[in-house]
């Protein structure tokens, strides 16, 4: 197995759902032993954090901990950010998310692939990274969101080149 991009880098992950952030804890830990995880389970907590550290990744919660708010603040700390969500897995979340610059947007019905996920984070500049994410989950999206989802973003996967960072 080939080490892990992420091995290394601080990582801080902020949801009220402890069960959640264990999952995500051991699923990276576990190909990145060497990883420093910050969690926090509160907005407050998540804030305090991001204004006082570094990190390589930040992984957000959308409800709960108001992760629109703390993706705002991550971004401008030029932190590279992937959102997380179960119950705000809509195709709005999702346009909203690219639209502030956030690098991935992953149904926490996949943290099993956490991993390949956060080394795209890093790997990717924010374009071919969300093409990456698009081209892993649209079967997913597909399956999950009405038939006219990609409507609802008002983006073109098929002509991704033409989406133009906000």
């Amino acid at each position: 197995m080939t080490e892990s991009i992420l091995n290394g880098k601080k990582i801080l992950l902020v949801d009220d759902e402890i069960d959640v952030m264990m999952l995500v804890e051991e699923e990276i830990l576990y190909s990145c032993p060497h990883c420093h995880i910050d969690k926090a389970g509160t907005y407050e907590e998540g804030a305090k954090l991001l204004k006082s550290r570094a990190y390589d990744v930040v992984l957000l919660d959308i409800m709960g901990i108001r992760g629109f708010d703390l993706l705002k603040l991550a971004v401008s700390r030029n932190f590279k950010v992937a959102m997380l969500t179960v119950h705000a897995l809509t195709p709005e979340a999702l346009r909203k998310s690219i639209e502030m610059s956030a690098r991935a947007y992953l149904p926490k019905e996949k943290l099993g692939e956490i991993v390949p996920f956060l080394e795209d984070v890093l790997k990717y500049e924010y374009l071919p990274g969300w093409k990456r994410v698009m081209d892993k989950l649209k079967t997913f999206f597909d399956a999950k969101f009405e038939s006219d989802w990609e409507k609802k973003t008002g983006l073109d996967w098929q002509e991704w080149g033409k989406i133009s960072r906000k």
